[in-house]
């Protein structure tokens, strides 16, 4: 089956847009077009990046990993749907970490840190004890489509190193505890990143990266803008996904009613339909950083929702 990403809607439903954020693979957005036969002319991938600021929190972990997703005031509820799909949940409990990886080489403003900035308790403990790199997409607000992304790296002291802080789109309507298909939200939780892909070439990526055409992507955003390269680089969220597959894989072991599709890409200039975007530059960042030794995840949502 071909992953269908939020951005291009799953199930489209009517939205205060003029069209799908992106059509995605396999003519998700019967009204979107396709990518052109003749590309629009490339933006130059300076570090130049689109002022926007969020978070996002999303929280799955797949085979050999744990799978925590928190969803306000519904974790009995999802626990039941993660048993029903047959996805292994688990508590924080510590594992050995294994060797300390390097500084970040995103730029960090400032030394090593004892944890990582913005995130309370509740959050830290739902992060892998085994993970290394904490990419960190923070929400302006919980109805906001504004984010801030930073990547974090454990340091050979147990401390976290913070890279430079990205700016970032996240979805229309900000963030949820509880996603749904079309809903324009965000998933908030703690989600594994293990998978990359798009329609431009390899650029040197650490994590296993599928190159193909059906990364299109047409149409316009909720502002107007165009969405020619928004699939040019991705990197699959596991929300409601199996990991160790491409991003295009449409598996939803949760259920399609749950949404899918939600992958970090490239930023188009405007709010997404569930995903969360960055500059091409940083994308191809990410790329060249994510180590899967290190076990990278996402912390995605609010700025309230991640100081819990």
């Amino acid at each position: 089956m071909t992953a269908t990403p939020s951005d291009a809607y799953t199930d489209r439903q009517p939205v205060p847009a003029p069209r799908s954020d992106a059509d995605g693979p396999g003519g998700r957005d019967a009204g979107a077009q396709g990518r052109n036969r003749h590309r629009r002319p490339r933006r130059r991938r300076r570090a130049t990046v689109m002022a926007v600021a969020g978070v996002a929190g999303l929280a799955v972990v797949g085979a050999g990993y744990t799978v925590v997703t928190r969803h306000s005031g519904a974790a009995t509820a999802d626990a039941a749907d993660r048993g029903k799909a047959g996805v292994p949940t688990a508590s924080a409990a510590a594992v050995p970490g294994a060797a300390a990886a390097s500084a970040s080489p995103t730029g960090a403003p400032g030394g090593p840190v004892a944890a990582i900035a913005g995130l309370g308790p509740k959050t830290r403990a739902e992060i892998p004890a085994t993970t290394r790199q904490v990419l960190v997409a923070s929400g302006k607000a919980k109805n906001s489509s504004d984010t801030v992304v930073t990547l974090w790296t454990r340091t050979g002291s147990g401390g976290w190193q913070p890279g430079a802080a990205w700016p970032a789109h996240n979805a229309l309507r900000g963030w949820t505890g509880g996603h749904r298909t079309g809903d324009l939200h965000s998933p908030i939780g703690v989600f594994t990143l293990s998978d990359a892909g798009g329609f431009d070439p390899d650029p040197g990526s650490k994590l296993p990266y599928h190159h193909s055409a059906k990364f299109r992507a047409g149409g316009v955003g909720f502002n107007g803008e165009p969405l020619d390269q928004a699939f040019d680089y991705v990197i699959a969220i596991n929300y409601n996904r199996v990991p160790g597959t491409s991003p295009l894989d449409g598996t939803q072991p949760m259920g399609a009613s749950r949404g899918g599709g939600i992958w970090v890409h490239v930023d188009h200039g405007g709010p997404t339909h569930g995903c969360v975007s960055i500059s091409a530059a940083h994308m191809v960042d990410l790329l060249h950083t994510l180590q899967p030794a290190d076990h990278p995840v996402i912390v995605m949502g609010d700025r309230g929702s991640l100081a819990a």
